[in-house]
């Protein structure tokens, strides 16, 4: 057994499902706190006020008054990739649309060609480098999304190399088949040809081998139509894939009245969203994730998260971790732009990163939260209040990370020889 002692602030979160409305203020802090943990699991926590006999555990941690929560979730990524697209960036920076450089056949496609002459173990060396970065910021739990081939061998091996990156690292990864992401060269003429290649051909070797939990598709102008991206998910959900969608970034296509007719874990981007397409997320819970850095670097108005918080649907944040339009995994930023410029709350913000992210991985019974039997996944913040995540912006504050109750990593500098 280990035991978390004179923990200054213990931000439990709380709950196992999504929280919604002013649920979302709720984190439960319990100040002056201990935290047990027994065979990776949380078996107890409370005030310090009760007298605990030390020489029951094996190991003892002392918390030194700071921050203890649990281990954040990024519920939207695509981290195996390999290219660059700098220059890109250079030039929507000089005005041009992101949408522009996908139909010249940059974007996402650029990263196909990159990532196909790869092998799997440049992909793997990529990829866990930054497994390895988002644990630093806190992240214990990370969902990976394929998408980057466009062929069956580059989708398998991507998927591969997230399979051997959830086996080897301390990080957890949820796989996402993502087959869907863009228009391959040799179906330009001819998508709904490639929606059936995917159906026929991929998706089966996919589940079969149990390399991915989720399917998502990019339903959008430039991307995949509403009847396509419906033809794909059907079929997806009867072989028994849960569903995601990425819908309404560019355009609003309807993406997420597909996502509440077809009961999608969840729906991501939603900056075009229109009201019906949240009526149906609420009326279908259907969570929103909702993606920060991703308007931040394409310079797009936000997502309205006030206002889907207020209808009572369910909010996550993610940090859409991608070469092209979110080239960060600053959980830092991503937090300072939730609260600067999309009017949520720093309570909203944390219960968007915790506990609902979990939820848009459909995890809310194992992580996301500190709960009694759930996952040890916790994280120790040097500041003596949450609140210092936002006031502090922009740094990192994230001092330990542990994994099923063990560090897995340490960032204190002032216990390093340097």
């Amino acid at each position: 057994m280990i035991l978390y002692k004179n923990i200054g602030q213990l931000v439990t979160v709380g709950g196992k499902a999504p929280k919604t409305g002013l649920e979302m203020e709720e984190l439960n802090v319990i100040n002056d706190a201990y935290l047990i943990v027994e065979n990776g699991r949380i078996s107890d926590f409370g005030s310090n006020s009760i007298e605990i006999d030390e020489s029951n555990f094996e190991q003892i941690i002392d918390v030194e008054d700071k921050v203890m929560m649990p281990g954040f979730v990024d519920p939207h990524t695509h981290f195996v990739f390999a290219g660059d697209r700098s220059q890109e960036f250079k030039m929507r920076l000089q005005g041009t649309p992101y949408i522009d450089i996908l139909k010249e056949g940059g974007g996402i496609l650029n990263t196909v060609k990159a990532t196909r002459k790869s092998s799997k173990q440049e992909l793997y060396t990529r990829a866990q480098k930054r497994a390895e970065k988002f644990m630093s910021y806190g992240v214990t739990t990370v969902e990976g999304k394929s998408g980057y081939g466009l062929d069956k061998k580059t989708e398998l091996k991507q998927l591969e190399v997230m399979k051997e990156i959830d086996e080897a690292e301390d990080i957890d990864i949820v796989s996402t088949f993502m087959g869907a992401h863009a228009i391959p060269e040799k179906y330009k003429n001819n998508s709904n040809e490639y929606i059936d290649h995917l159906i026929e051909k991929v998706m089966p070797e996919v589940f079969e081998n149990q390399l991915a939990e989720f399917c998502d598709v990019f339903c959008d102008e430039g991307a995949f139509s509403y009847q396509e991206s419906e033809k794909l998910l059907k079929a997806a959900d009867e072989l028994g894939f849960k569903l995601k969608i990425h819908a309404d970034e560019i355009k609003n296509t309807k993406a997420a009245q597909l996502a509440g007719k077809l009961n999608a874990v969840s729906a991501e981007h939603l900056l075009k969203v229109s009201d019906e397409g949240l009526i149906s997320l609420k009326e279908n819970n259907v969570i929103a994730v909702l993606l920060p850095l991703t308007a931040f670097s394409l310079q797009e108005k936000y997502a309205d998260a006030r206002k889907m918080i207020e209808m009572g649907i369910p909010v996550a944040l993610a940090t859409d971790l991608n070469p092209g339009s979110s080239y960060s995994q600053s959980i830092p930023l991503l937090l300072s732009l939730a609260v600067m410029y999309m009017d949520m709350s720093p309570e909203e913000a944390i219960s968007a990163l915790t506990i609902n992210a979990a939820c848009a991985l459909d995890k809310g019974d194992e992580i996301g939260s500190i709960e009694k039997g759930k996952n040890a996944d916790l994280s120790i913040i040097d500041a003596p209040h949450y609140n210092h995540l936002f006031y502090n912006f922009g740094v990192n504050l994230v001092e330990k990370v542990f994994k099923n109750g063990n560090l897995v990593l340490d960032n204190d500098l002032t216990k390093r020889k340097i």
